[in-house]
């Protein structure tokens, strides 16, 4: 299925998506390379939805056609480290390899700045076996700084990242 990359949007998440958000928060193969686990119910879907995606302070859901394919989020540090934020996404696997997610993160960057004006910094921690997600990264300009070997924690596992940055100035 071709997409026309004009035709994606990113919006605020709504209690209404909470069948769309099963077809990747409930997918293993979006979520093993994600912190958060595997959502097995439209119960918990709905619940994350709520407690989670919508008060979040920068959740976007990726849209076609106004239906939720995937997320964009960012999570800004604070006090003295208020001038980064780390960056996360993820989109159902039947989009994958259509360059949407890229696509969707050079939209993204510009409206993180413009937003979260005090933002020097914008970083993104890629699994190191996860390549696709470094090439989106790469294709999206994020500047790779380095693998940071045995890292993170992940689901019972600890593993080596990549990370990546765009800085407000680039």
């Amino acid at each position: 299925m071709e997409i026309n990359l004009s035709s994606i949007t990113l919006r605020p998440f709504r209690l209404s998506d909470v069948e769309d958000l099963m077809t990747y928060a409930g997918d293993e193969q979006v979520t093993r390379n994600l912190r958060w686990k595997t959502l097995t119910t439209k119960e918990e879907a709905f619940t994350f939805l709520k407690d989670v995606c919508i008060p979040h302070p920068w959740r976007r859901s990726i849209c076609i056609n106004d239906r939720s394919i995937g997320f964009i989020s960012i999570f800004p540090w604070s006090g003295d480290e208020s001038h980064k934020a780390d960056m996360g996404y993820g989109i159902a696997p039947k989009y994958w390899g259509q360059g949407i997610a890229t696509e969707v993160v050079k939209t993204a960057v510009p409206l993180v700045f413009r937003d979260l004006p005090h933002l020097l910094r914008l970083q993104a921690f890629a699994y190191s076996e996860n390549k696709a997600s470094q090439r989106v990264l790469e294709k999206a300009g994020f500047q790779r700084e380095g693998l940071l070997r045995k890292y993170e924690y992940i689901k019972g596992e600890i593993i080596d990242m990549v990370v990546y940055s765009f800085l407000s100035t680039d």
